[in-house]
């Protein structure tokens, strides 16, 4: 309960909880209901998933503990953004390079699927398109520049390298050296996004329920969902509350870790201002392991992210450090205010790779395992899932439907433990990190 109660108190000072409309309040589950398919999470992935169900004919039933958007989909740094939270070659290295090929082509999918439902559904969240990866350092920029020309060849994903000479004219920063523009990814508002998410599912006859935690689930056929008011008897199931799902299946929550992250919005700009510090408009982050990432807000903010916490602390001063990583980044405000402060919980996994599957696959067999054989996953998107989250709830509704190629090519992916178990993991990666902070500064 302890990351819940943190969120909380963190997810009053959100810039997008003040600057997005109030969307209308779903029902608590009351009483027994019947689905083809339960869905645990409401965010980005559980809502994707149900549209997507929804367009095949299920009845599908979506279990939020909180509100719709509450967690790491409402509250993230807004970009949605091309590839995995890992490089390409950990992926190479376990499918192979066909398979490898494939995985990409999912991801620019992914974003092309966010275009299709804002679109379709007319929801109106501050999309804008265009990316910057940045490097801090020469040595830095070589590598940006080796990644870029590689997956040009290899992958067939063209973007446009910025020399030093060039760059200023695309960001008025001194911190960066060279970087990579990418007019496919993008940013927009996540938390108007998901509510628009949210209401399409509603539309297509979805039955939304909000402060409906699940408490205990009886796999099996049917599986059985608990929580306070009701329960769900439900052909199908899908966890998608990441590192929310706390002690409801023991087997997954090994396989990922809850990591702080952390943004502030600074005061509202003069438009001309505002625009000169990224002129292209693009969203931004730099290549270093522990990274910062920014973007322009649509009502003339800097929003600004970067700190963040493996320990499930919040980092003290949250606000005036944030601020201090803006400044450094953007001389020019060193006057301007920060407005907002947030943050909250994201999963990663070890290699940073996706964690898709079958609880059936977790376990070592046996009866337990066949009685899990229709309860899916989805995790691990380590701070990138923005876009993977939609074409996720779409590779779900495909297997639930009969085909599970795609689905399967995420779930072969294999995984490690973070070492240490629930009492020693958390400082194991503490110090781990400590190391790749070293590892940026040189």
């Amino acid at each position: 309960m302890g990351l819940l109660r943190t969120d909380e108190a963190l997810s009053r000072t959100s810039y997008y909880a003040a600057t997005a409309p109030q969307a209308p309040a779903h029902p608590a589950l009351d009483g027994t209901v019947e689905a083809d398919v339960a869905i645990v999470g409401g965010g980005l992935a559980g809502l994707s998933a149900a549209i997507e169900l929804a367009d095949r004919g299920h009845a599908v039933v979506v279990l939020e503990a909180r509100e719709f958007g509450w967690g790491a989909s409402g509250r993230n740094g807004g970009q949605a953004i091309a590839g995995l939270a890992c490089e390409q070659d950990v992926i190479e290295a376990q499918l192979g390079l066909d398979e490898a090929r494939r995985v990409w082509a999912m991801t620019l999918e992914a974003l092309d699927l966010i275009g299709e439902r804002i679109a379709r559904f007319g929801i109106d969240c501050d999309w804008r398109p265009g990316y910057l990866s940045l490097a801090v350092n020469a040595r830095k920029g070589a590598e940006l520049q080796r990644w870029q020309a590689r997956m040009a060849e290899v992958y067939g994903h063209e973007t446009r390298w910025l020399p030093p000479g060039e760059l200023r004219g695309w960001i008025d920063s001194p911190r960066f050296h060279s970087g990579v523009h990418d007019p496919r990814s993008g940013h927009l508002h996540p938390l108007k996004y998901t509510r628009g998410l949210a209401a399409a599912a509603a539309s297509l006859g979805v039955r939304l329920h909000e402060q409906s935690a699940v408490t205990r689930l009886e796999p099996g056929e049917p599986c059985v969902l608990h929580t306070a008011g009701g329960r769900v008897r439900a052909s199908h199931v899908l966890l998608a509350g990441n590192v929310y799902l706390q002690d409801l299946v023991p087997v997954l929550a090994p396989r990922i870790m809850p990591v702080g992250t952390y943004l502030v919005a600074s005061e509202r700009l003069d438009p001309a201002r505002a625009a000169a510090l990224i002129p292209c408009g693009a969203a931004c982050c730099d290549t270093n392991f522990v990274l910062d990432y920014f973007r322009p807000g649509a009502d003339h903010r800097m929003v600004y992210g970067g700190r963040v916490s493996y320990s499930t602390a919040t980092p003290p001063n949250l606000a005036a450090g944030m601020r201090r990583r803006m400044v450094a980044t953007f001389p020019q405000l060193a006057g301007v205010d920060v407005e907002y402060a947030w943050g909250g919980f994201v999963d990663i996994s070890m290699n940073r790779a996706p964690d898709f599957g079958r609880v059936s696959d977790r376990m070592a067999g046996g009866a337990e395992a066949r009685a899990w054989r229709r309860v899916v996953y989805l995790q691990g998107f380590s701070g990138h899932g923005l876009a993977l989250t939609g074409l996720a709830g779409k590779l779900v509704a495909e297997a639930i439907d009969g085909d599970a190629s795609r689905f399967d090519t995420f779930a072969r992916l294999q995984h490690r433990r973070f070492p240490g178990g629930a009492l020693l993991r958390t400082p194991a990666l503490v110090a781990g990190m400590a190391y790749y902070r070293l590892k940026d500064l040189l």
